[in-house]
């Protein structure tokens, strides 16, 4: 799978070797214009379905596990690889000082109908909820979260810029 972007966290902790990797999918599922996200009411922004993968999970298993509990997605069909967006964070908890996050991006089709989704307990306190949005709209959207909100989460640069390159690449 090629390699989308590698960014690292301006302030990263600098004992590198003292890190772990975590690895996720990301759903890009279009309809036209209209893409299924993932709206989070504590940070204001859209972000596309997935999450981690679990072990001993393949990423495309992890995929329609994650699209079906975030968005009641069913009968996902024709996966197809994207890429990949690797981040360097810092980590808050003791047993390491920095995350090695590789998000694993898939095109596929899914139902049009949409199941009830199954959140986390953390997923329903940050008010997460999948729709269907104009693609345009929300980069739009998040570009002005980043720009003015001291709230903003960890996630919404990766987003946005997986939602310009899916303009890019795939309208």
């Amino acid at each position: 799978m090629r390699l989308l972007k590698s960014t690292q966290v301006t302030d990263l902790h600098p004992n590198v070797n003292h890190h772990f990797t975590r690895r996720a999918t990301r759903a890009i599922v279009l309809n036209g214009e209209n893409i299924l996200l993932l709206y989070t009411k504590r940070y204001h922004d859209y972000s596309l379905p997935g999450g981690g993968i679990d072990e001993g999970e393949d990423n495309i298993t992890g995929l329609i596990r994650e699209l079906r509990e975030e968005t009641g997605a069913q009968n996902v069909t024709n996966i197809q690889s994207f890429g990949y967006y690797e981040e360097y964070r810092n980590w808050y908890k003791a047993d390491y000082d920095i995350m090695h996050m590789l998000s694993y991006c898939y095109t596929c089709d899914i139902d049009q109908e949409l199941l009830a989704p199954e959140f986390e307990p953390h997923e329903l306190k940050n008010g997460m909820q999948p729709l269907w949005m104009n693609i345009h709209d929300a980069i739009k959207h998040n570009e002005l979260v980043i720009k003015n909100s001291d709230k903003k989460g960890l996630s919404i640069e990766r987003e946005t810029f997986l939602l310009k390159r899916i303009v890019a690449e795939l309208l």
